[in-house]
């Protein structure tokens, strides 16, 4: 079995999203990341407005729109600390 990333999507009021996944990709200021198993720990400040991406086992996809807030990676899994996260809609940017 591919190893896999525990993640940790929060807002300020509520767990947003939790579980395992392949990768994770978001917007930072310093530029897009993108964090598989075994990624060096970083702390990064998310950028506004920007989008969390998170590959699932068996290639699915879920994405939040997050606003303010930071992506913390670990030895124990990735977690987004964001003030707020809505599921992206598919028609946005067309």
């Amino acid at each position: 079995m591919a190893q896999q990333l525990h993640v940790q999507l929060v807002a300020v009021e509520e767990k947003v999203w939790s579980g395992e996944a392949e990768m994770v990709m978001a917007r930072t200021t310093e530029g897009e990341l993108g964090v598989l198993p075994g990624h060096a720990p970083l702390l990064g400040q998310l950028a506004e407005p920007g989008q969390v991406r998170i590959k699932l086992p068996g290639g699915e996809q879920v994405a939040y729109d997050v606003a303010g807030g930071f992506l913390s990676v670990s030895d124990r899994g990735v977690t987004v600390l964001a003030e707020t996260a809505t599921p992206a809609s598919a028609a946005q940017g067309s």
